[in-house]
């Protein structure tokens, strides 16, 4: 029913904006030496969520020609000030 989903939907956007106010959401860290930088992707409610995701972002990575693909972490944390960090 759409109405059910809706409402699911909206209950976990609620729940996901309060863990990130409160820094407790969780975010995939993945860092490329082709280019140099370092992604943030999230936010995530839980661990298992964010580790499924990576496998697509990592596919996302390699299909834009990215290289050195490494996923440094998932974690708690606040919300990261850069998404898209480009190292000199």
């Amino acid at each position: 029913m759409v109405v059910n989903e809706n409402l699911q939907e909206g209950v976990k956007d609620v729940f996901l904006s309060f863990l990130e106010n409160i820094g407790k959401a969780v975010w995939v860290e993945i860092v490329t030496t082709e280019p140099l930088c370092t992604y943030y992707f999230g936010p995530f409610s839980g661990e298992p969520e964010a580790r499924e995701a990576t496998i697509g972002y990592i596919e996302d990575l390699k299909s834009e020609g990215a290289g050195g693909i490494d996923v440094r972490s998932v974690k708690r944390c606040r919300t990261p000030t850069e998404l898209t960090i480009f190292e000199e």
